[in-house]
């Protein structure tokens, strides 16, 4: 088999003859060997496309919390007895505060017709009450820079002392809690995904031994013949590089 391919490709180039030699044999050694080769071309594609599809999912995700972090808000819930004075106090203290974009009042009313539009679903069970049970609130925008963020949590913190404010909710606290959760899912893919990329090498390493050991004899005369290395160990090379181009392929298909 050596002597025909060498024969066939001797009108080639010495680095392009190696390689077809090598091709030509790994080809014809991963179809001796077809069920075991199909295995761990499998075991490669499952393992590289569980590790991307991590990968890909929690990109996004983190992307996704980007894009909320920069339309971050805060509101700033109203005690039902606050005084006009009271408020525009609280809504100028807000307004001149240099981590804040805008702020906008959202009465009782306003508040109820919000919840209706969003939540159709309970529109009746509010209906069926005697009084609004929603507050008042302050819609306050943020700057999203990154230099903002100290005087932000300062801003935060002193809201919630503030006689007539009944809650303050930050969309940063869940956004903190869904990068912490993305983080978490990216370290459990990696290491799935490591575990299972050392499990197709060990497989491609099996496959390759068993093919060596199967043409030992054929190996030992090139070797008395005085073969280069290149010729003798290409082939072995080319064949686990094919389980695996193969295997990332079908992945990256999928």
């Amino acid at each position: 088999a050596a002597s025909r391919s060498i024969t066939v490709v001797s009108w080639m180039p010495a680095d392009m003859r190696l390689l077809r030699y090598a091709f030509d044999e790994a080809v014809s050694s991963l179809w001796r060997g077809r069920r075991s080769s199909l295995l761990s071309t499998a075991t490669i594609a499952i393992a590289l496309f569980v590790l991307g599809a991590f990968l890909v999912v929690t990109s996004n995700l983190e992307r996704l919390a980007e894009e909320w972090s920069g339309a971050a808000e805060m509101s700033v819930y109203l005690a039902d007895d606050i005084s006009a004075d009271s408020r525009a106090s609280l809504e100028q203290t807000l307004g001149t505060d240099s981590a804040v974009v805008r702020v906008d009042f959202v009465d009782k009313d306003a508040a109820l017709a919000r919840f209706k539009q969003t939540f159709p679903d309970l529109a009746e069970t509010l209906s069926a009450m005697e009084q609004n049970p929603l507050p008042a609130s302050l819609d306050v925008r943020l700057r999203s820079t990154a230099a903002a963020q100290a005087s932000i949590d300062a801003l935060v913190e002193r809201m919630r002392t503030t006689p007539g404010v009944t809650d303050v909710r930050y969309d940063k606290d869940w956004l903190d809690r869904l990068l912490r959760g993305v983080r978490l899912l990216r370290i459990i893919g990696l290491s799935l995904g490591g575990a299972m990329i050392l499990a197709a090498a060990l497989t491609i390493t099996n496959v390759v031994r068993l093919a060596l050991n199967a043409r030992r004899d054929e190996l030992d005369i090139m070797h008395l013949v005085g073969a280069p290395q290149s010729f003798v160990r290409g082939p072995f090379v080319m064949e686990g590089a094919l389980h695996g181009g193969v295997g990332a392929v079908i992945a990256l298909a999928v």
